[in-house]
């Protein structure tokens, strides 16, 4: 089986794990991502339930007609008390904190909130039904924090390192996962966003200069 973990598009408010629809530059990424997908032979699209990623997948989802599925436990990793803030905010308030977890030794829980650990703990039973339900390719739209928490979790990574896989995945990006008969995952490609190259304003980098 393979597995698609893609990362929601962007959304239209820059404070931290809000629950908010895509941007303008979201649906466009969201629709591009669809268009590409079509030659993926997806079987289903699933999502979290938050509206940027439920949106973006039934943006996907007008391309690819297939099922679709929700599950509340594929939502972001939870920023605790640094949600709905901004950044220059979380910077002054929880720098300590930051500082800490830049260090990269031990799986740090934010404040309030979730540790990587926490995160595949929680998602890693939609994950294994994911993989009983005899799908092939199953495209699953979720979160940074969750791709990279996985991600290290099926390569076996020390959950600390997280933020080497990329702290910055570009939205909509494919990274995906072929799952053998016994369970054990490969890693086919990571944050591949090839649909948005030559799309500066889609772009993170784009982005952060408008900003």
């Amino acid at each position: 089986m393979r597995i698609l973990l893609i990362r929601h598009g962007r959304q239209n408010s820059p404070l931290c794990n809000v629950d908010v629809p895509l941007s303008e530059e979201g649906r466009a990424q969201a629709d591009l991502l669809g268009e590409r997908l079509k030659h993926e032979g997806i079987d289903v699209v699933w999502s979290s339930g938050l509206c940027r990623a439920v949106e973006t997948a039934d943006r996907i989802n007008e391309a690819l007609k297939v099922k679709r599925v929700i599950r509340e436990d594929l939502k972001e990793i939870s920023f605790g008390d640094l949600e709905g803030l901004a950044d220059p905010v979380i910077a002054e308030r929880f720098g300590s904190f930051l500082s800490q977890r830049k260090k990269m030794e031990q799986d740090l829980p934010y404040p309030g909130g979730e540790s990587a650990a926490d995160v595949v703990k929680r998602v890693l039973p939609v994950m294994d039904e994911i993989l009983a339900s005899g799908d092939r390719t199953v495209a699953v739209v979720t979160h940074g924090g969750v791709i990279r928490s996985m991600t290290a979790h099926y390569l076996g990574m020390e959950l600390s390192k997280t933020q080497l896989l990329a702290s910055h995945l570009e939205n909509c990006g494919i990274t995906e996962f072929w799952f053998r008969e016994d369970g054990t995952a490969v890693l086919n490609r990571f944050n591949d966003y090839s649909h948005l190259e030559g799309k500066n304003d889609l772009l993170r980098s784009g982005w952060s200069e408008k900003r």
